[in-house]
């Protein structure tokens, strides 16, 4: 019996009909192929360091600010709620928005953003990538193969960006595997199109919802933006004195976003599935992209989006807190290259040095980088982030 498969739509990724492991796996009992990526995903240690992850705020600025991991659940949670409308492997998209991030370094794109110019001469550094190669290599839990062992599709929605040159090389280590697609610019599944587009929903809404937390945000500024100003209005037309209740009318504005973004996300797919006609999720891949937002409020998005960039993630303390980030993760690169037994054996043993200095740095935890940053340097970037805590390693 393959569970949930009757329910599915016809252009659906059905998970009798996987494409299959890299290595070879007897089907797994009582649960279909997309059902154990999940479970894998939930179980690995790289989940688990999300936890510890900036989302924006690093992890000693606040309890109750976003990380990698609360990101990658609500993300997991508005998937499963499009899915289940649009009648599409529910496991499937959770499995990949769970995994989405695997691979994001320690202080977000900061830490990204210096990895890649420490890896400029050897392959660059991009979390997409690095989250695939999490799930194929890095995670070591199973005594028959390096890393998860995830099935083609949740791997397809894994890697949502790649440049032609790392699809190349992708197409010659795996011919027809997951690079294909971005060397024929065909599209992948429609589950994994919905998870690109809630995470970036999941991304506004939430990094809202810190920033005002924060104090960075000014909620009367938000309000002079279309979207966000239409519907705070009709909160206060409906709860006038939610006025005088900030914390509770920025929850309901909040709320009735995403709602509504989801909803349009649903009805927008749908006309464009009613008019494709796609046959089967084979014939996904071969159309344009199916699951959208509709322009007009694309374009409320996109408004959204600048107004965080510039408000937000541009914030002087913003980016004086990125700019220690920086100084950290440079420093580790520099200081493991010179000294590589100051990691594990297995990174430090590794043929290629630069590529398991940054594999290593990587899975790092924000609150473990500085402690080694600490250890390697004498040097205190966040003094406050150094309070006693149960430390996590990433080996």
């Amino acid at each position: 019996m393959n569970p949930g498969a009757a329910v599915l739509a016809r252009w659906a990724s059905d998970p009798a009909r996987s494409r299959g492991r890299r290595h070879r796996e007897p089907a797994p009992a009582g649960r279909t192929e997309h059902q154990r990526d999940r479970d894998r995903v939930v179980h690995s240690t790289a989940f688990r360091r999300l936890m510890y992850k900036t989302q924006v705020f690093i992890n000693h600025e606040g309890d109750l600010f976003r990380t990698r991991l609360t990101h990658s659940l609500e993300v997991a949670q508005l998937s499963r709620s499009v899915a289940r409308m649009l009648q599409l492997n529910e496991d499937l998209v959770e499995a990949i928005a769970l995994a989405h991030d695997l691979g994001h370094t320690p202080f977000g794109h900061a830490g990204q953003d210096v990895l890649h110019v420490c890896m400029a001469d050897h392959g660059g550094f991009e979390h997409n990538l690095q989250s695939l190669r999490v799930v194929d290599e890095l995670e070591q839990r199973y005594p028959d193969f390096d890393g998860l062992n995830l099935s083609f599709e949740t791997r397809e929605g894994i890697l949502k960006h790649c440049t032609r040159r790392q699809a190349q090389l992708l197409e010659e280590r795996e011919p027809g595997g997951i690079g294909q697609r971005f060397m024929a610019g065909t599209q992948p599944s429609l589950e994994a199109q919905v998870v690109n587009l809630v995470d970036e929903i999941a991304y506004n809404a939430h990094d809202i919802d810190d920033g005002v937390r924060s104090g960075l945000l000014d909620p009367d500024q938000l309000s002079e933006l279309a979207g966000f100003g239409r519907i705070r209005a009709e909160v206060l037309e409906q709860y006038p004195d939610l006025a005088s209740r900030g914390r509770r009318l920025l929850f309901e504005v909040l709320r009735r976003m995403l709602s509504a973004q989801v909803h349009e996300l649903v009805a927008s797919t749908s006309r464009a599935l009613q008019a494709a006609a796609p046959a089967d999720a084979d014939a996904v891949r071969q159309l344009p992209p199916l699951a959208s937002l509709p322009p007009g409020r694309r374009a409320e998005f996109i408004e959204l989006k600048r107004h965080l960039f510039a408000q937000l993630y541009r914030h002087p303390q913003v980016v004086q807190t990125t700019a220690a980030a920086r100084q950290v993760v440079a420093g580790l690169f520099k200081a493991y290259l010179q000294d590589p037994h100051e990691m594990p054996a297995d990174f430090a043993q590794a043929d290629d040095r630069h590529r398991a200095v940054s594999d290593y740095i990587a899975g790092m935890t924000d609150r473990f980088a500085l402690r080694e940053y600490r250890r390697l340097t004498g040097e205190v970037p966040f003094p406050e982030a150094l309070a006693p805590a149960a430390w996590l390693s990433p080996s």
